[in-house]
């Protein structure tokens, strides 16, 4: 899918070691070009970036690049990658389902599912080259929304930790952050200046949903491993009521 030319390119992960492909690798890819059905990645046209930790590990913090398909008004399936650019590495996926699908999980598997409201509502989550009133609009769909990742390659360094060149040791189940703050100020200033993507605005007219929200189930799962944080409208934990 060739991105919107207003969208900044993103290139942010490592270039994995390897010899070049060689000629039969390349007429190999040609002819799967011609021959071969892409069709499964298709619908994977709905672009939006953001920022994962790992569950319980707060310092463990990056950017991720979602290119989610619509499955329907209740799911979308998202593959994510370290940037935007022809050489972003696949570093993960994430299931994404609305509120009425989460109610049906049994109950031990939603520990695995983090909420979305503070993505929606701090505007940390955006859809780069959408003017804001339509970016607000897909915001609104996923107003009381969860989503479970993994991350299989951390290809970005993440604070006091490398990049790492390959994708090693097992998959990570990420989280959401759910307060102000949470997201390393660092990581954060970077992306909005990179991609132009101010979170203010976004703020300001996601804010005509805020009687839509819910309380969520995981958003204080976290909540005591940051400091210095504070409270985002239209986020609370549907377990102690706390934003």
């Amino acid at each position: 899918m060739p991105l919107n030319p207003a969208v900044a390119n993103r290139s942010t992960g490592v270039v994995p070691p390897g010899r070049p492909g060689g000629f039969e690798l390349a007429l190999l890819d040609r002819g799967a070009d011609v021959l071969q059905t892409t069709a499964p990645l298709a619908r994977f046209d709905v672009y939006v970036v953001g920022f994962h930790c790992v569950k319980g590990e707060p310092d463990l913090q990056m950017e991720a690049h979602h290119f989610c398909k619509v499955v329907n008004a209740d799911m979308l399936q998202c593959v994510l990658f370290d940037g935007n650019t022809r050489d972003a590495n696949l570093i993960g996926i994430e299931y994404i389902v609305s509120e009425a699908l989460y109610g049906t999980l049994p109950e031990e598997e939603r520990a695995a599912w983090h909420p979305h409201n503070h993505e929606v509502f701090s505007g940390e989550l955006v859809a780069p080259g959408l003017p804001v009133a339509i970016e607000t609009e897909l915001m609104g769909h996923l107003v009381n929304s969860y989503g479970k990742t993994w991350h299989t390659w951390h290809s970005t360094a993440m604070g006091e930790h490398p990049a790492q060149p390959l994708p090693l040791g097992d998959p990570m189940l990420m989280w959401s952050f759910n307060r102000e703050g949470e997201v390393d100020e660092a990581l954060r200033r970077d992306r909005n200046a990179a991609m132009h993507t101010d979170p203010e605005p976004r703020k300001a007219s996601r804010a005509k949903y805020l009687d839509r929200a819910h309380p969520q189930q995981g958003v204080g799962t976290m909540r005591d491993a940051f400091s210095g944080t504070s409270p985002t409208p239209g986020v609370v934990d549907a377990q102690d009521g706390r934003p």
